[in-house]
């Protein structure tokens, strides 16, 4: 096993790990990233997103205090106020930052969740449309500027242990696509490999049982290795039992053309979502994310279903990135239709009278009648629609997993924290594999997965600038 050194070493090729390398190779350090998989275009949730930078579905470049008090809206208070503050005192700076290195920005549409999107525009179609566009762009992009500055970007070499001296991090076992192992050291290790999305037995251990009944919204790349590498040494996790992700047609699962768009998140904060016994098991005014979070959090997770009417279907239907009308049907989706509720109920194998009852009961609550309690239904941030009259209509769902919210815990410098709170040194994490920040609080709030790359990626690597001056000057 040869050993080779470097300034610094990052794990991982997504936005995260290509934001610490090119930071501190502007600074003249010398850094190598490893990526895992040894394709050109290798695959991760960086390259397949449709490339929305935002804060909590809005616009990061706004006012800072203006963002931070959005971000604590969304995640009801629950996101570590030092990651907070960092995120949204460097949102603007991250933007102006990445523009310097070559990333090109375009106002898409007319909020603030599409003011600052990735060019060319990544959302245009259903089903996977990456290359050439959004991520696929930005991330040729990053690499040919950390390359230009010396850094080095070395696919095919997975790391699978770090190394320590006593309590400081000083490198990274790699395993190459050969089998060849060699020992990389380094003066500070950056783990920016994402979520662990992708790993059966971390999402049973965090997120659900049957890690086999949740979508794959994702491109697979998220094993979890940078949190287990952290955990071994001592680091404390944070949120892991929250995801980001979206409710999808449950024939999304066998066909390509279904994910990751048309989402199906407006019709179920529109409509109602029941389970097998025809019942509602979730508040759906709190939003798409934290539906789907539910979903999953079913016995079964593929036993859910949306019901609605027309007005919902030509209302809510209508409305956010590529909609569910009219994009499901053309992309090959089905809707169950009925003249009445218990003719539906039918069709989806569900009990008549139960499926009566329930959008019974609900109507009564949008009316003002009652107050649903067990779940409730918020009208804030989704507005509760009556299920009137026929035909009724309903779409089998399944939740769409994109990446894990929680992770390994760190400081504001993207500093990776042990289980007594002290900093692990020379260890630093950013991007998807972290966690402290989103999916905290009853709704799951979710604050953006290229911005907390992008800006935490940044940070690390300024952190580490800072930290090996001090050294270098005594």
């Amino acid at each position: 096993m040869s050993t080779n050194e470097t300034d610094v070493i990052v794990v991982g090729g997504g936005l995260a790990g290509l934001a610490a390398a090119n930071r501190v190779a502007q600074d003249g350090l010398t850094v190598r990233v490893f990526e895992q998989s040894a394709d050109e275009a290798y695959l991760c949730n960086s390259r397949y997103t449709g490339g929305l930078f935002h804060v909590a579905m809005d616009d990061m470049a706004g006012d800072p205090a203006w963002v931070k008090a959005n971000l604590e809206r969304t995640t009801r208070g629950t996101a570590d106020p030092a990651l907070a503050d960092a995120l949204t005192q460097n949102a603007r700076r991250t933007l102006r930052w990445l523009s310097s290195l070559g990333v090109r920005f375009i106002q898409a549409g007319p909020d603030g969740l599409r003011r600052n999107a990735l060019a060319p525009p990544g959302v245009r179609q259903t089903g996977l449309n990456w290359r050439g566009r959004a991520g696929d762009v930005m991330l040729r992009t990053l690499a040919q500027t950390l390359q230009a500055r010396g850094g080095q970007l070395q696919r095919g070499a997975a790391a699978r242990r770090l190394l320590m001296d006593g309590e400081r991090c000083v490198g990274v076992e790699v395993r190459m696509a050969d089998g060849q192992a060699y020992e990389a050291r380094a003066k500070a290790v950056v783990l920016a490999d994402g979520g662990f999305q992708g790993n059966a037995e971390l999402v049973r251990r965090f997120i659900t049982p049957r890690p086999d009944r949740l979508l794959q919204r994702n491109a697979q790349s998220g094993q979890g290795a940078g949190l287990l590498m952290a955990e071994a040494v001592g680091a404390r996790l944070a949120g892991t039992d929250r995801f980001y992700g979206h409710v999808q047609h449950r024939k999304a699962m066998s066909d390509p053309a279904l994910w990751p768009y048309p989402v199906l998140d407006s019709l179920a904060t529109g409509g109602i979502v029941v389970d097998a016994a025809a019942r509602r098991f979730c508040d759906e005014g709190l939003g798409g994310v934290y539906v789907t979070n539910a979903i999953a959090g079913l016995d079964d997770p593929l036993s859910a279903a949306i019901v609605f009417d027309d007005a919902i279907w030509n209302g809510p239907g209508k409305d956010w990135l590529l909609p569910a009308n009219p994009y499901l049907l053309s992309a090959g989706g089905h809707l169950v239709t009925a003249d009445s509720l218990s003719a539906l109920a039918g069709q989806l194998g569900l009990d008549a009278s139960a499926l009566e009852a329930t959008v019974a009961g609900y109507n009564r609550v949008v009316a003002g009648e009652a107050v649903a309690d067990q779940p409730r239904r918020s009208s804030q941030p989704y507005k509760a629609w009556p299920i009137g009259k026929g035909p009724f209509h309903a779409v089998e769902v399944c939740a769409g997993i994109t990446y894990t919210m929680g992770g390994i815990a760190t400081n504001a410098k993207g500093q990776v924290l042990h289980t007594s709170d002290r900093v692990i040194a020379g260890l630093y994490a950013a991007g998807a594999c972290t966690g402290g920040l989103e999916g905290g609080g009853e709704a799951a709030g979710y604050s953006g997965g290229l911005s907390k790359s992008g800006v935490f990626g940044m940070l690390a690597g300024e952190a580490i600038v800072a930290q090996l001056r001090e050294v270098a000057h005594g």
